[in-house]
Protein backbone atom coordinates (compact mmCIF):
# COMPACT_ATOMS: atom_id res chain seq x y z
CA UNK A 1 0.00 0.00 0.00
CA UNK A 2 1.29 3.22 -0.63
CA UNK A 3 1.34 6.44 1.42
CA UNK A 4 2.53 9.78 1.33
CA UNK A 5 3.95 11.97 3.48
CA UNK A 6 4.67 15.69 2.85
CA UNK A 7 6.87 17.68 5.27
CA UNK A 8 5.23 21.04 5.23
CA UNK A 9 6.74 24.53 5.10
CA UNK A 10 6.57 26.60 8.51
CA UNK A 11 4.61 29.51 7.99
CA UNK A 12 4.41 30.91 11.26
CA UNK A 13 5.94 34.27 11.97
CA UNK A 14 8.36 34.31 13.43
CA UNK A 15 9.92 31.12 11.42
CA UNK A 16 10.46 28.25 12.70
CA UNK A 17 13.47 26.48 11.24
CA UNK A 18 12.80 23.22 12.97
CA UNK A 19 11.63 20.55 10.79
CA UNK A 20 9.60 16.73 11.72
CA UNK A 21 11.91 14.83 9.78
CA UNK A 22 15.76 15.18 8.41
CA UNK A 23 16.90 14.46 5.10
CA UNK A 24 18.55 10.83 6.58
CA UNK A 25 15.65 10.52 8.43
CA UNK A 26 13.12 10.71 5.57
CA UNK A 27 15.67 8.16 3.75
CA UNK A 28 15.34 5.85 7.05
CA UNK A 29 11.65 6.46 7.07
CA UNK A 30 10.91 5.18 3.54
CA UNK A 31 13.79 2.31 3.58
CA UNK A 32 11.66 0.77 6.99
CA UNK A 33 8.25 1.03 5.99
CA UNK A 34 7.38 -0.43 2.61
CA UNK A 35 4.92 1.59 0.48
CA UNK A 36 6.02 5.41 2.19
CA UNK A 37 7.07 7.83 -0.09
CA UNK A 38 8.39 11.66 1.69
CA UNK A 39 7.83 14.28 -0.17
CA UNK A 40 9.36 17.93 0.67
CA UNK A 41 7.73 21.60 0.39
CA UNK A 42 10.51 24.12 -0.25
CA UNK A 43 11.29 26.36 1.71
CA UNK A 44 13.68 28.86 2.36
CA UNK A 45 13.86 29.14 6.05
CA UNK A 46 14.51 25.54 6.99
CA UNK A 47 17.66 24.60 8.75
CA UNK A 48 18.26 21.69 6.32
CA UNK A 49 18.09 23.32 2.75
CA UNK A 50 15.95 21.87 0.23
CA UNK A 51 19.43 20.77 -1.68
CA UNK A 52 20.38 18.74 1.33
CA UNK A 53 16.98 16.63 0.56
CA UNK A 54 17.34 16.86 -2.89
CA UNK A 55 20.98 15.45 -2.46
CA UNK A 56 19.66 12.49 -0.69
CA UNK A 57 16.77 11.42 -3.45
CA UNK A 58 13.73 12.95 -2.00
CA UNK A 59 11.38 14.76 -4.23
CA UNK A 60 11.15 18.32 -3.46
CA UNK A 61 8.18 20.83 -4.73
CA UNK A 62 5.88 24.03 -3.88
CA UNK A 63 2.82 21.97 -4.00
CA UNK A 64 2.31 19.12 -2.07
CA UNK A 65 -1.31 18.62 -1.95
CA UNK A 66 -1.89 14.95 -3.08
CA UNK A 67 0.18 13.76 -0.55
CA UNK A 68 -1.92 11.75 2.52
CA UNK A 69 -0.48 13.20 5.54
CA UNK A 70 0.95 16.73 6.05
CA UNK A 71 3.38 17.09 8.81
CA UNK A 72 4.81 20.48 10.09
CA UNK A 73 6.20 21.79 13.15
CA UNK A 74 4.53 24.99 14.63
CA UNK A 75 0.82 26.10 14.12
CA UNK A 76 -0.42 26.39 10.44
CA UNK A 77 -1.80 29.84 8.94
CA UNK A 78 -5.38 29.69 8.69
CA UNK A 79 -5.27 30.66 5.27
CA UNK A 80 -2.27 28.30 4.39
CA UNK A 81 -4.55 25.08 5.05
CA UNK A 82 -5.46 22.39 2.91
CA UNK A 83 -9.11 21.49 2.99
CA UNK A 84 -9.84 17.59 3.86
CA UNK A 85 -6.48 16.75 4.46
CA UNK A 86 -4.84 15.02 7.54
CA UNK A 87 -2.51 17.19 9.49
CA UNK A 88 0.50 16.66 12.30
CA UNK A 89 1.60 19.68 13.77
CA UNK A 90 1.19 21.34 17.69
CA UNK A 91 -1.96 23.41 17.53
CA UNK A 92 -1.89 24.33 20.61
CA UNK A 93 -5.61 24.63 21.26
CA UNK A 94 -6.06 21.47 23.99
CA UNK A 95 -5.91 24.05 26.79
CA UNK A 96 -8.54 26.42 24.70
CA UNK A 97 -5.65 29.09 24.05
CA UNK A 98 -7.29 32.03 22.98
CA UNK A 99 -4.96 32.63 19.87
CA UNK A 100 -5.41 29.39 18.25
CA UNK A 101 -9.44 29.41 18.77
CA UNK A 102 -9.20 30.42 14.91
CA UNK A 103 -7.23 27.23 13.62
CA UNK A 104 -9.31 24.88 15.19
CA UNK A 105 -12.99 26.84 14.05
CA UNK A 106 -10.76 26.50 10.65
CA UNK A 107 -9.63 23.39 10.60
CA UNK A 108 -13.54 21.86 11.33
CA UNK A 109 -14.90 24.12 8.94
CA UNK A 110 -12.58 22.40 5.93
CA UNK A 111 -13.17 19.11 7.28
CA UNK A 112 -9.53 18.36 7.83
CA UNK A 113 -8.11 15.73 10.37
CA UNK A 114 -5.88 17.34 12.99
CA UNK A 115 -3.79 15.07 14.95
CA UNK A 116 -1.55 17.39 17.49
CA UNK A 117 2.23 15.64 18.35
CA UNK A 118 1.73 16.74 22.40
CA UNK A 119 -1.18 14.22 22.42
CA UNK A 120 0.79 11.46 21.12
CA UNK A 121 1.07 8.96 24.20
CA UNK A 122 2.00 5.62 25.15
CA UNK A 123 -0.80 3.01 27.13
CA UNK A 124 0.80 4.73 30.30
CA UNK A 125 -0.21 8.25 29.20
CA UNK A 126 3.79 9.21 28.85
CA UNK A 127 4.10 11.35 25.92
CA UNK A 128 5.51 9.56 22.91
CA UNK A 129 7.21 12.66 20.62
CA UNK A 130 8.67 15.88 22.36
CA UNK A 131 10.91 18.47 21.87
CA UNK A 132 11.65 19.00 25.85
CA UNK A 133 15.14 17.74 25.81
CA UNK A 134 16.57 20.69 23.73
CA UNK A 135 14.44 23.75 25.85
CA UNK A 136 16.01 21.97 28.70
CA UNK A 137 19.74 21.75 27.00
CA UNK A 138 19.61 25.77 25.13
CA UNK A 139 17.84 26.66 28.78
CA UNK A 140 20.41 25.69 30.95
CA UNK A 141 22.84 27.42 28.65
CA UNK A 142 20.83 30.46 28.27
CA UNK A 143 21.29 30.68 32.10
CA UNK A 144 24.78 30.02 32.12
CA UNK A 145 25.07 33.08 29.24
CA UNK A 146 22.39 34.93 31.60
CA UNK A 147 24.46 34.94 34.83
CA UNK A 148 28.15 35.63 32.82
CA UNK A 149 26.57 38.55 31.08
CA UNK A 150 24.90 39.88 34.49
CA UNK A 151 28.56 40.15 36.58
CA UNK A 152 30.79 39.90 33.11
CA UNK A 153 32.12 37.19 33.62
CA UNK A 154 32.11 35.55 30.51
CA UNK A 155 30.66 36.07 26.87
CA UNK A 156 29.03 32.78 25.88
CA UNK A 157 27.83 32.78 21.81
CA UNK A 158 24.13 32.63 21.68
CA UNK A 159 22.94 28.88 21.36
CA UNK A 160 20.90 30.05 17.85
CA UNK A 161 24.62 31.48 16.53
CA UNK A 162 26.14 28.21 17.10
CA UNK A 163 25.95 25.86 13.42
CA UNK A 164 24.64 22.82 16.08
CA UNK A 165 25.32 21.28 19.84
CA UNK A 166 28.99 20.49 18.34
CA UNK A 167 29.62 24.08 18.35
CA UNK A 168 27.63 25.14 21.13
CA UNK A 169 29.81 22.47 23.76
CA UNK A 170 33.20 24.49 22.47
CA UNK A 171 31.73 26.87 24.27
CA UNK A 172 31.58 25.56 27.13
CA UNK A 173 35.20 25.57 28.81
CA UNK A 174 34.33 29.76 29.39
CA UNK A 175 32.03 28.61 32.46
CA UNK A 176 35.33 27.92 34.47
CA UNK A 177 35.05 31.47 35.40
CA UNK A 178 32.29 30.73 37.26
CA UNK A 179 32.72 31.77 41.51
CA UNK A 180 30.83 28.84 43.69
CA UNK A 181 27.77 29.61 43.37
CA UNK A 182 24.48 27.25 43.72
CA UNK A 183 22.08 26.37 40.98
CA UNK A 184 18.85 24.42 41.32
CA UNK A 185 17.28 22.81 38.54
CA UNK A 186 13.87 21.97 39.05
CA UNK A 187 11.95 18.97 37.64
CA UNK A 188 12.87 15.32 36.62
CA UNK A 189 11.23 15.34 32.72
CA UNK A 190 12.79 15.79 29.50
CA UNK A 191 13.25 19.04 29.92
CA UNK A 192 15.29 18.90 33.60
CA UNK A 193 17.11 15.86 31.98
CA UNK A 194 18.35 18.35 28.89
CA UNK A 195 19.71 20.66 31.54
CA UNK A 196 21.64 18.35 33.44
CA UNK A 197 23.34 16.81 30.32
CA UNK A 198 24.43 20.87 29.94
CA UNK A 199 25.81 21.07 33.20
CA UNK A 200 27.53 17.29 33.71
CA UNK A 201 28.99 18.56 30.73
CA UNK A 202 30.50 21.76 31.21
CA UNK A 203 32.50 20.17 34.10
CA UNK A 204 29.80 21.61 37.21
CA UNK A 205 30.06 19.42 40.14
CA UNK A 206 26.17 17.78 41.08
CA UNK A 207 25.54 17.80 44.58
CA UNK A 208 22.65 16.37 46.75
CA UNK A 209 19.76 17.97 47.73
CA UNK A 210 20.49 17.90 51.86
CA UNK A 211 24.86 19.10 50.88
CA UNK A 212 23.20 21.64 48.66
CA UNK A 213 21.34 23.53 51.69
CA UNK A 214 23.58 23.04 54.11
CA UNK A 215 27.19 23.02 52.96
CA UNK A 216 29.78 25.44 51.45
CA UNK A 217 31.31 25.06 48.62
CA UNK A 218 34.61 26.53 46.90
CA UNK A 219 33.87 25.95 43.52
CA UNK A 220 30.18 26.00 41.81
CA UNK A 221 27.62 23.06 42.13
CA UNK A 222 24.39 22.31 41.08
CA UNK A 223 21.58 20.44 42.68
CA UNK A 224 18.42 18.55 40.95
CA UNK A 225 15.19 19.33 42.52
CA UNK A 226 11.70 17.08 42.49
CA UNK A 227 8.57 17.91 43.51
CA UNK A 228 9.05 16.15 46.91
CA UNK A 229 11.77 18.48 47.53
CA UNK A 230 10.05 21.57 47.69
CA UNK A 231 6.68 20.59 48.13
CA UNK A 232 4.13 19.22 50.72
CA UNK A 233 0.91 17.84 51.96
CA UNK A 234 -1.00 20.85 53.26
CA UNK A 235 -2.77 18.84 55.93
CA UNK A 236 0.76 17.27 56.70
CA UNK A 237 0.58 13.60 55.96
CA UNK A 238 2.97 11.64 53.64
CA UNK A 239 4.04 12.45 50.35
CA UNK A 240 2.31 11.14 47.05
CA UNK A 241 3.63 11.73 43.81
CA UNK A 242 0.81 10.51 41.86
CA UNK A 243 -1.57 12.21 44.55
CA UNK A 244 0.07 15.72 44.35
CA UNK A 245 0.06 15.55 40.42
CA UNK A 246 -3.57 14.40 40.63
CA UNK A 247 -4.66 17.32 43.32
CA UNK A 248 -1.92 19.98 43.44
CA UNK A 249 -4.18 22.30 45.35
CA UNK A 250 -3.75 19.72 48.41
CA UNK A 251 -0.05 21.03 48.40
CA UNK A 252 1.59 24.13 49.31
CA UNK A 253 5.58 25.51 48.30
CA UNK A 254 8.78 24.86 50.71
CA UNK A 255 10.65 26.11 48.39
CA UNK A 256 11.66 29.13 50.63
CA UNK A 257 14.31 26.88 52.16
CA UNK A 258 15.99 26.83 48.92
CA UNK A 259 16.03 30.83 48.90
CA UNK A 260 18.41 31.68 50.99
CA UNK A 261 21.29 29.39 49.84
CA UNK A 262 20.42 29.65 45.19
CA UNK A 263 21.75 31.70 43.21
CA UNK A 264 20.97 30.30 40.14
CA UNK A 265 17.47 28.99 39.14
CA UNK A 266 16.95 26.84 35.82
CA UNK A 267 13.48 26.22 36.41
CA UNK A 268 12.29 22.81 34.14
CA UNK A 269 9.28 21.29 36.38
CA UNK A 270 5.98 20.85 34.54
CA UNK A 271 3.51 23.36 36.42
CA UNK A 272 -0.06 23.12 36.70
CA UNK A 273 -1.84 26.19 37.43
CA UNK A 274 -3.43 24.28 40.79
CA UNK A 275 0.02 23.90 41.89
CA UNK A 276 1.91 26.06 44.95
CA UNK A 277 4.34 28.78 43.22
CA UNK A 278 7.84 28.45 44.32
CA UNK A 279 7.90 31.71 45.89
CA UNK A 280 5.93 34.73 45.82
CA UNK A 281 6.66 38.30 44.18
CA UNK A 282 6.92 39.77 48.58
CA UNK A 283 9.57 36.44 49.14
CA UNK A 284 11.91 38.97 46.39
CA UNK A 285 12.00 41.36 49.11
CA UNK A 286 13.29 39.21 51.79
CA UNK A 287 16.84 39.95 52.92
CA UNK A 288 17.83 36.35 52.72
CA UNK A 289 16.58 35.81 49.14
CA UNK A 290 19.46 35.12 46.95
CA UNK A 291 18.74 34.20 43.37
CA UNK A 292 20.19 36.77 41.05
CA UNK A 293 19.26 34.80 38.16
CA UNK A 294 16.71 32.38 36.65
CA UNK A 295 16.36 31.08 33.34
CA UNK A 296 12.51 29.74 33.65
CA UNK A 297 13.15 27.38 30.54
CA UNK A 298 9.05 26.51 31.29
CA UNK A 299 8.39 30.23 30.78
CA UNK A 300 4.40 30.08 32.25
CA UNK A 301 3.95 33.52 32.14
CA UNK A 302 2.83 34.59 35.61
CA UNK A 303 3.38 30.89 36.62
CA UNK A 304 5.28 29.19 39.18
CA UNK A 305 8.17 31.71 38.84
CA UNK A 306 5.55 34.80 39.65
CA UNK A 307 8.61 37.12 38.25
CA UNK A 308 8.18 35.81 34.86
CA UNK A 309 5.89 38.40 33.52
CA UNK A 310 6.44 38.23 29.95
CA UNK A 311 8.14 35.93 27.57
CA UNK A 312 11.39 37.13 26.00
CA UNK A 313 12.01 36.75 22.41
CA UNK A 314 15.88 34.19 21.03
CA UNK A 315 17.38 38.03 20.03
CA UNK A 316 15.98 39.58 23.41
CA UNK A 317 16.83 36.58 26.18
CA UNK A 318 16.64 38.51 29.70
CA UNK A 319 15.18 40.99 31.06
CA UNK A 320 14.98 42.35 34.67
CA UNK A 321 12.83 42.42 37.18
CA UNK A 322 13.11 45.34 40.30
CA UNK A 323 12.31 43.49 43.62
CA UNK A 324 11.88 46.89 44.88
CA UNK A 325 8.86 48.09 42.46
CA UNK A 326 7.54 45.02 40.89
CA UNK A 327 8.85 46.50 37.55
CA UNK A 328 10.50 45.50 34.63
CA UNK A 329 13.51 46.77 33.25
CA UNK A 330 16.43 46.33 30.70
CA UNK A 331 18.48 43.41 31.35
CA UNK A 332 21.13 43.89 33.66
CA UNK A 333 20.53 47.44 34.77
CA UNK A 334 21.29 47.02 38.24
CA UNK A 335 22.80 44.13 40.65
CA UNK A 336 20.24 43.99 42.95
CA UNK A 337 17.50 43.35 40.39
CA UNK A 338 16.72 39.56 39.13
CA UNK A 339 17.85 38.67 35.43
CA UNK A 340 15.06 36.73 33.92
CA UNK A 341 15.87 34.58 31.07
CA UNK A 342 12.40 33.26 29.17
CA UNK A 343 12.20 32.45 25.90
CA UNK A 344 9.37 30.08 25.15
CA UNK A 345 10.90 28.54 22.23
CA UNK A 346 14.37 27.20 23.22
CA UNK A 347 14.52 24.73 21.02
CA UNK A 348 14.55 26.82 17.56
CA UNK A 349 17.92 27.82 19.21
CA UNK A 350 19.51 24.50 17.96
CA UNK A 351 16.54 23.47 14.83
CA UNK A 352 19.37 21.10 13.37
CA UNK A 353 19.80 19.15 16.52
CA UNK A 354 16.33 19.23 17.84
CA UNK A 355 14.53 18.20 14.29
CA UNK A 356 17.15 14.99 14.71
CA UNK A 357 16.20 14.27 17.64
CA UNK A 358 12.63 14.75 17.29
CA UNK A 359 12.41 12.85 14.04
CA UNK A 360 14.32 9.54 15.97
CA UNK A 361 10.96 9.60 17.93
CA UNK A 362 8.53 10.22 15.16
CA UNK A 363 10.42 6.95 13.20
CA UNK A 364 10.52 4.87 16.39
CA UNK A 365 7.24 5.63 17.93
CA UNK A 366 4.40 7.41 15.91
CA UNK A 367 5.47 6.29 12.00
CA UNK A 368 4.59 2.70 12.97
CA UNK A 369 1.00 3.57 14.13
CA UNK A 370 0.36 5.83 11.31
CA UNK A 371 1.68 3.98 8.00
CA UNK A 372 0.02 0.61 9.80
CA UNK A 373 -2.62 -0.08 11.60
CA UNK A 374 -3.64 2.03 14.60
CA UNK A 375 -4.09 -1.28 16.74
CA UNK A 376 -3.19 0.54 20.03
CA UNK A 377 -5.08 3.67 19.91
CA UNK A 378 -1.97 6.21 19.10
CA UNK A 379 -2.97 7.92 16.55
CA UNK A 380 -6.69 7.95 17.53
CA UNK A 381 -5.84 9.36 21.41
CA UNK A 382 -4.53 12.41 19.72
CA UNK A 383 -6.65 12.98 16.68
CA UNK A 384 -8.83 16.05 17.57
CA UNK A 385 -10.58 16.80 15.01
CA UNK A 386 -12.14 14.08 12.04
CA UNK A 387 -14.82 15.11 9.60
CA UNK A 388 -15.59 18.25 10.26
CA UNK A 389 -16.01 17.27 14.00
CA UNK A 390 -14.50 16.93 17.38
CA UNK A 391 -13.66 13.75 18.16
CA UNK A 392 -15.29 12.43 21.65
CA UNK A 393 -12.09 12.67 23.59
CA UNK A 394 -12.08 16.34 22.78
CA UNK A 395 -15.35 17.14 22.77
CA UNK A 396 -15.00 19.51 26.13
CA UNK A 397 -13.71 22.02 23.05
CA UNK A 398 -17.07 22.41 21.65
CA UNK A 399 -17.82 26.16 23.44
CA UNK A 400 -14.43 26.89 22.88
CA UNK A 401 -14.90 26.57 18.72
CA UNK A 402 -18.65 27.62 19.09
CA UNK A 403 -18.92 30.31 16.69
CA UNK A 404 -20.37 33.39 19.44
CA UNK A 405 -21.22 35.61 16.89
CA UNK A 406 -23.78 33.37 15.20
Amino acid sequence: MSFTIGLIREGKTPPDKRVPLTPKKCVEAQATFPGLHMVVQSSAIRSYKDQEYRDLGMEVRDDISDCDVLMGVKEVPVDQLIPNKTYLFFSHTVKQQPANRKLLQAVLKQHITLIDYELLTNERGERIVAFGRYAGIVGAYNGLLTYGRKYGLYDLKPAYQCVDMDDMQEEFFKVKKLPPIKMAVTGSGRVAQGALEVLTRMGIRRVSVYDYLYLDFNEPVYTQLRSSDYNRRRDGRVWDTPDFHQHPEAYESTFGNFLPVTDLLIACAYWHPSAPLLFTEADTQRPDFRINTIADVTCDVNGSVPVTKRASTIAEPAFDYNPATGELEPPYSRTSNITVMAVDNLPCELPRNASRDFGRQLIDNVLPHLVGPDAEGVIARATIAKNGKLTERYRYLSDYVADVTA
